[in-house]
C-alpha cells in the first residue's frame, strides 16, 4: 500500500501555475494526479503563509505540500499558491497589508476558472486552513464552478471572540492583557489604535500597517458565511488544536446542519498529529518536517472529494 502511494505521488506532476493580480502574477503550484481527477485549490491561513504552508513567524513543516501529496496519492489533484503580495506572487499588489478578505475570494475564483481551463474539470473543490476557512466561505457564497467547500481548523466564531480566547489562554499575557482588550474593542468598532500606546509585545500583533485588515476581517460573521453556503460541506477540526477550538466546528455546524464533521482526536492547527496536552510539544510539530499529515484529515477530504465528483 506504502509503495503504491508513494508510486502516484511519483506520478503526479507539479504544474507551475500564474494567474492575473491586480498589478502582477499570483503564482502557484498545481500536482496534476492526472486526466479527470478531481481539482482541490488550497487556500491558505493568515500572515506571510506561503503555498507549502510555511510561515516566517514559526511553521516550517510544510503541511501544504504534504497534504497535497497525501491528496496526490488518493488521485486529486491540487493547486496551492503564495498570496497576493507575498513570496512568488509579490508583484501582484505593492503592499500585501492592503487587503481584505473579499480580494483574497476574488483570487480564489479567479484560480478556480484557470484550473477549469487547466484541466476541464467541470468544478473546483475548495480547500481552506484556518483564515483560508472564510476566504472559502466568501468564495463559495457565488457557487457557480465550485464543486463544495472544505473547512480545516476554520473559525468557527468572530474573530474577536477567537482573539480573546486566545490572549486569555496563555498565561505569560496576563500583563498586557487589558490593553489588547482594549485594543480589540476599538478595532471591532472601526476604529483605529496607535500602536505607539500599545505595550511592546502587542505592536505587531497591532501593528499601522495591519488594521485595516483586522478591521475587515473582525467583522466577518463564519455561521452567517456557512449558513449561506448552498454547496457540499465538510469541516474538520483538529482535537489537540491550540489556535481553533472543537467549539468553532460545532458554530459551523450549527449553521449549516447538513454539513459532515470530522474530528481527529489528535491532530492539531497544522495539521500534525500530536501526543498528549503539552503545549510546547503541540508547538514542536509546527517545526517538524518528517511528521505526515493527520491520515483521517487525508482520508475524510479524498472520501469526500471523490462520493460528491
Amino acid at each position: 500500500m506504502f509503495s503504491i502511494a508513494l508510486a502516484a505521488v511519483a506520478a503526479a506532476a507539479a504544474v507551475p501555475m500564474t494567474i492575473p493580480g491586480p498589478s502582477g502574477p499570483i503564482a502557484g503550484t498545481f500536482l496534476d494526479a492526472g486526466k479527470g481527477a478531481p481539482v482541490v485549490l488550497m487556500i491558505p491561513g493568515s500572515g506571510p503563509t506561503n503555498r507549502d504552508g510555511n510561515n516566517p513567524m514559526g511553521v516550517t513543516a510544510a503541511p501544504y505540500r504534504m497534504l497535497a501529496e497525501a491528496l496526490a496519492a488518493n488521485g486529486i489533484s491540487s493547486l496551492r499558491a503564495d498570496k497576493r503580495g507575498i513570496f512568488g506572487s509579490k508583484a501582484a499588489i505593492p503592499d500585501a497589508n492592503k487587503v481584505t478578505i473579499g480580494d483574497y475570494a476574488t483570487d480564489a475564483r479567479n484560480w478556480v476558472a484557470a484550473l477549469r481551463k487547466q484541466t476541464g474539470a467541470s468544478c473546483v473543490w475548495l480547500l481552506g486552513h484556518s483564515e483560508g476557512g472564510l476566504v472559502a466561505l466568501s468564495a463559495a457564497q457565488n457557487p457557480a464552478d465550485i464543486c463544495g467547500v472544505i473547512l480545516v481548523a476554520t473559525p468557527g466564531r468572530k474573530l474577536g471572540v477567537v482573539m480573546r480566547e486566545q490572549l486569555r489562554a496563555n498565561p505569560a499575557n496576563a500583563p498586557i492583557l487589558q490593553p489588547a482588550l482594549a485594543a480589540l474593542d476599538k478595532l471591532e468598532a472601526g476604529k483605529t489604535v496607535d500602536p505607539a500606546t500599545l505595550p511592546a509585545p502587542l505592536q505587531p500583533l497591532f501593528g499601522a500597517q495591519v488594521q485595516g485588515f483586522l478591521i475587515d476581517l473582525l467583522a466577518i460573521d463564519p455561521p452567517a458565511l456557512a449558513a449561506k453556503v448552498s454547496l457540499p460541506l465538510l469541516i474538520v477540526q483538529g482535537g489537540r488544536d491550540l489556535q481553533v477550538s472543537t467549539a468553532d466546528a460545532q458554530e459551523l455546524l450549527q449553521a449549516r446542519p447538513k454539513s459532515k464533521l470530522v474530528e481527529p482526536v489528535a491532530m492539531n492547527h497544522v495539521m500534525k498529529d500530536v501526543l498528549g496536552d503539552d503545549r510546547a510539544t503541540n508547538l514542536e510539530a509546527y517545526l517538524n518536517l518528517s511528521l505526515p499529515v493527520d491520515r483521517e484529515l487525508v482520508e475524510s477530504v479524498a472520501a469526500f472529494v471523490k462520493a460528491k465528483n
